[in-house]
């Protein structure tokens, strides 16, 4: 791909316009209920359902939020790591998303009976 085609491409993306439905949790937790189901990102379930063309390529499962600098100290102390060592922070970071997930598993299997083939 040439550089010129690259900025044809990049010039039809910026012609793009973002588009914010407003249309009630229960509707908005259905869709991304459904996207999650079927490993898509909720922008892509819309687009299916209003019958766009959706891109074949594979979402990265990954989460996102964003951090100010405030809330990058606040984690330092949490964490008892240096401010600035922001890779450290998005480490422990991820550490504890993983094990709130473990931590939840246990939970929703507490009082359960095993399945066959899992006792021990």
């Amino acid at each position: 791909m040439t550089t010129q085609d690259k900025w044809d491409k990049e010039k039809r993306r910026i012609k793009a316009v973002q588009v914010a439905f407003d249309l009630g949790n229960e509707v908005n937790q259905q869709i991304r209920f459904e996207a999650l189901e079927q490993g898509i990102n909720p922008s892509d379930r819309v687009r299916q359902i209003l019958g766009l063309p959706v891109s074949a390529r594979p979402v990265r499962p990954r989460l996102s939020i964003s951090l100010s600098e405030a809330d990058f100290a606040l984690l330092a102390v949490r964490f008892t790591v240096v401010a600035d060592d922001r890779l450290k922070i998005r480490q422990i970071a991820a550490e504890k998303l993983v094990e709130h997930l473990h931590d939840s598993a246990g939970r929703e299997n507490v009082g359960k009976k095993p399945t066959k083939g899992t006792e021990d």
